[in-house]
């Protein structure tokens, strides 16, 4: 049986980008996304709105674009797949899982001074994040074998039209 994992999000910076690097080089960002959803509720008879946050992981060129244009309250599209981690708490000993979105594309939306949401504008200070090692587990498995791609396909120099 196929199977299809893919996510399409539009929402605001619920907090700075946090990059920090793999031994080998690789920037990682965590960011955290608030996307919105409204709806007109007839028992009220009033316009209703929901929340959702969710915490995405972009990897490479990706992540270093975040850390050094993105800031709380930035709104920006991302695409990609859904990754469930999980481990064991350390304090209960128990298993625990969580579901995450794994960006594989990320598009800036609005100027680079603009914050929707009422969030902060412009991109903070934190010239140490930047130097920080990632030593969480490993995303995908092994040693990150499985980085997304940055972008798209790569550009092919035969088009056939």
């Amino acid at each position: 049986m196929a199977s299809f994992n893919k996510v399409i999000l539009l929402g605001n910076l619920t907090r700075d980008p946090q990059v920090k690097y793999t031994p080998s080089g690789t920037a990682v960002a965590e960011i955290g996304l608030a996307v919105n959803r409204y709806w007109f509720d007839k028992q009220t008879n009033s316009r209703r709105e929901e929340t959702t946050f969710v915490d995405v992981t972009l990897w490479a060129r990706d992540a270093e674009v975040a850390g050094e244009y993105l800031a709380k309250g930035r709104p920006v599209l991302i695409e990609g797949r859904l990754q469930l981690d999980t481990w064991d708490d350390k304090t209960t000993g128990q298993k625990r899982s969580k579901l995450r979105v794994v960006g594989e594309r990320m598009q800036l939306l609005g100027s680079r001074g603009e914050a929707g949401g009422g969030g902060g504008g412009g991109r903070s200070a934190a010239p140490a994040a930047a130097e920080q090692h990632y030593d969480g587990p490993p995303v995908g498995g092994g040693e990150f074998e499985s980085e997304a791609p940055s972008g798209g396909p790569p550009p092919q120099d035969d088009v056939p039209f």
